[in-house]
C-alpha cells in the first residue's frame, strides 16, 4: 500500500484459532521470519516479528534500494516499525535512503558514528526528509517490539572514527526458544569487548560479520555463539569474501553455512521452538 496509509487488518485462521495482531494482521500463529535479501556484496536483512512489526536492517549498497524495496511490496509491507543502519559502510547504508522515501517508519536507529560518504549523507537527508531524529543504537538498548526480546549488544565502547566496522550496531533476538544474532561488520575487537562485557551473544542462527572476513566470526566467538544455521551476505568480491579461515570456523562448529551469492535470498522462520529454511535457488 502507499506511504502514509493505514493498514487494513486482514484475519487468518490457523489451526482452528483466529490470532489477530496488534497491528491488524494475524500473527502467522506466531512466527518469526526474518528474510536474509540477496543484494550482492553487502547486507539487508527484512524480519516479519511475531505480532507483526516490520523490521529493517541495512539497505545493500547504493542503487540497491529499489529492489528492495520492490521485495518489500510482494511481502505486502506497508508500513515499518524499525529500521536499523549498522554502520555508515556503503554497503550496508547505500539503499537506506530509497527505502526511507517508500515507507513510512517509525523508529531509526543507529550507532553514534558518521562518516563524510555521499551514502551517508543522502541517508540523514531522506531521515531528515521523513520528519524523524535517529536513536542511538549501542549495547543495553531495547526495541519496541511485543512479543519478543529484541536488544543491541553492541556496540559496547566507542571506538575511532576510522574503525568504523566495530561501531557496527549487533542486534540479539529471542522468539522463545529462537535466537537470532545480526552482526552488521562488527569484527574481532568487538566480538571481543561483547564477550568481555558478557553480552547475550548465544543464537542458533547467526548473520555472520563482514561477509565472511578473516577480521570477524573468531574461533572464540563462535563458540560463545554456537550457531546451528550460520548466513553469510555476499556477492563478487575482490576481498577474498568469505574466508577460508571463517569457512573452516563454521565447519568445525557443524553450523548449517548458506550464502545468499550461492543460495540466493534466504528465509529462516522460527514457530518458537524449531526452525524452517527456504532457499531461493
Amino acid at each position: 500500500m502507499m506511504k502514509h496509509m493505514l493498514k487494513l487488518g486482514t484475519a487468518f485462521v490457523f489451526s482452528g484459532a483466529l490470532l489477530l495482531s496488534p497491528y491488524g494482521e494475524a500473527s502467522a500463529a506466531a512466527s518469526i521470519k526474518v528474510h536474509y535479501i540477496d543484494v550482492g556484496q553487502g547486507d539487508a536483512i527484512y524480519i516479519k516479528m511475531p505480532s507483526g512489526e516490520d523490521v529493517i536492517i541495512d539497505g545493500g549498497n547504493k542503487g540497491k534500494g529499489d529492489a528492495i524495496v520492490a521485495y518489500l511490496k510482494k511481502q505486502k509491507v506497508d508500513d515499518i516499525e524499525v529500521l536499523i543502519s549498522t554502520h555508515p559502510d556503503a554497503d550496508h547504508i547505500g539503499g537506506l535512503d530509497e527505502i526511507l522515501d517508500a515507507y513510512r517508519v517509525e523508529n531509526i536507529y543507529a550507532p553514534k558514528v558518521k562518516h563524510t560518504t555521499q551514502a551517508y549523507k543522502d541517508f540523514l537527508q531522506a531521515v531528515k526528509r521523513e520528519g524523524k531524529t535517529i536513536k542511538t543504537a549501542q549495547a543495553g538498548v531495547k526495541l519496541p517490539i511485543k512479543g519478543v526480546s529484541a536488544k543491541f549488544v553492541g556496540p559496547v565502547k566507542s571506538y575511532s572514527n576510522s574503525d568504523l566496522n566495530n561501531w557496527s550496531a549487533v542486534l540479539h533476538v529471542t522468539y522463545k526458544k529462537n535466537t537470532f544474532l545480526f552482526t552488521g561488520d562488527a569484527e574481532h575487537v568487538s566480538e571481543k569487548d561483547m564477550m568481555a562485557k558478557k553480552q547475550t551473544l548465544r543464537a542458533d542462527v547467526l548473520k555472520v560479520g563482514h561477509h565472511g572476513a578473516k577480521t570477524s566470526t573468531s574461533s572464540t566467538f563462535l563458540n560463545t555463539v554456537k550457531p546451528k544455521h550460520a548466513i553469510i551476505s555476499v556477492g563478487k568480491n575482490s576481498y577474498g569474501h568469505p574466508t577460508s579461515e571463517v569457512v573452516t570456523n563454521l565447519k568445525r562448529q557443524k553450523a548449517n553455512t548458506l550464502r545468499t551469492d550461492k543460495n540466493g535470498t534466504i528465509i529462516i522462520t522460527g514457530n518458537g521452538s524449531s526452525y524452517a529454511v527456504k532457499k531461493s535457488k
